[in-house]
């Protein structure tokens, strides 16, 4: 029994499909089990970080747990302990590529997940870690408004280059991770695997929609007074400072997705074609 946090997220939707379809037993926890939607066969458990029985209840019988700090940051050391107790053997976490192994963490969203896996691979048991950097599906979330409204796109930095990675292929890894052996104490860095301004981002979303969008220069400063709404400041400094990195440069490239899920990675252009309808 493989118990997946963060079961209705982007990740953990795919993952818990992908386990099931390679006949996997899965526990898909979440905050709310009548609203999760997830394919017949997933055993659904409710999580409520106040009652401390769910946790137990959730890790029960388990084998394996896919932790998603941000399903479960507040209760990790819970979720963790009570595994172990459990009798479950192995953890496979979803972290960030900015975590730093030695040295000064450059972003405070390093330092975060730094932390978190500190509580996991303190567990006991065996972990393997997913660092991956940026998701396709921020995309959806950040420029779909935009884009909905009046196809234009407006970013700090639009020629700074990232390498995006589908949700589907974060899935993937993680599933074969789960299910395969040689992982334990593992740190995967996953990515996409072309490098890509947020310009040609934003053309391949067009593309895939069948109408232009465009893309236009927003003020670092500007972007900090908006974005500081929905996001921590430190986050958003973090961001800022990434892209202005960025610009100029080929992203960051790891062939880790491919050696890991045992494929190559999802183009950008793929990935805005299956999402295509959400941006229109």
């Amino acid at each position: 029994m493989i118990l997946v946090t963060g079961a209705t997220g982007n990740v953990g939707r795919h993952l818990v499909a992908d386990l099931l379809a390679k006949g996997a037993s899965v526990r898909a926890l979440t905050r709310n089990p009548d609203a999760a939607d997830l394919p017949e066969g997933a055993e659904v458990a409710r999580l409520d970080p106040g009652q401390p029985e769910t946790i137990a209840a959730a890790v029960a019988g388990t084998t394996a747990v896919f932790v998603n700090a941000t399903a479960v940051g507040e209760v990790l050391s819970d979720v963790m302990t009570e595994a172990g107790r459990a009798g479950a053997r192995t953890a496979v976490m979803l972290s960030s590529f900015t975590v730093r192994d030695n040295g000064a963490q450059p972003y405070s969203i390093g330092a975060h997940h730094k932390a978190l896996e500190e509580v996991v691979a303190t567990s006991g048991l065996d972990w393997t870690f997913l660092r991956c950097g940026m998701f396709a599906v921020n995309t959806l979330n950040w420029w779909g408004p935009m884009i909905r409204a009046d196809g234009v796109v407006r970013v700090p930095y639009v020629n700074a280059a990232t390498a995006p990675i589908a949700e589907q292929d974060i899935a993937a890894a993680a599933a074969r991770v789960l299910l395969g052996d040689g992982h334990a104490g593992a740190r995967y860095v996953l990515t996409g695997r072309e490098s890509l301004t947020q310009a040609e981002m934003a053309e391949a979303i067009g593309a895939a929609i069948g109408r232009t969008v465009r893309t236009e220069e927003l003020p670092a400063e500007a972007f900090r007074q908006a974005a500081t709404a929905f996001m921590p400041a430190p986050a958003v400094d973090d961001l800022l400072g990434y892209l202005a990195g960025s610009v100029g440069r080929t992203a960051e490239m790891s062939p880790d997705l491919e050696k890991v899920a045992g494929r190559p990675a999802m183009t950008f252009a793929e990935w805005a074609s299956g999402h295509a309808a959400s941006f229109r």
